[in-house]
């Protein structure tokens, strides 16, 4: 079974810096496409970063550009994102969820095209 847990979420003030993992086990592979995504109440689930197997391919929503960094460290099947300069509009359940498909970068930002999911973890941002 696998399995996609996130951890590290809370509450910090704008401006502040927080570093979200996201533990894989299970019937994983490290050649898996992994994202972050992100969900605000009554809003849509929305790409925030992805990474490739390797590490050497990485993309980001404009709205994160210059303040998050996604990152993996595949020999603890662990997926990171590192949120600095955090603002109130970051505000949000962020997922973790990985694609198994090798697809050309352009597709990952597609959230229908991921294959498994965490439960979420709650970021919240106060002014």
């Amino acid at each position: 079974q696998v399995q996609l847990v996130e951890s590290g979420g809370g509450l910090v003030q704008a401006g502040g810096s927080l570093r979200l993992s996201c533990a894989a086990s299970g019937r994983t592979s490290n050649t898996w496409t992994m994202g972050w995504f992100r969900q605000a109440p009554g809003k849509e689930r929305e790409f925030v970063a992805s990474i490739n197997w390797s590490g050497t391919r990485t993309a980001y929503a404009d709205s994160v550009k210059g303040r998050f960094t996604i990152s993996r460290d595949n020999a603890k099947n662990t997926l990171f994102l590192q949120m600095n300069s955090l603002k109130p509009e970051d505000t949000a359940v962020y997922y973790c969820a990985a694609d198994t498909t090798d697809r050309n970068p352009h597709l990952h930002r597609i959230p229908s095209l991921y294959d498994y999911w965490g439960q979420g973890t709650q970021v919240t941002v106060s002014s």
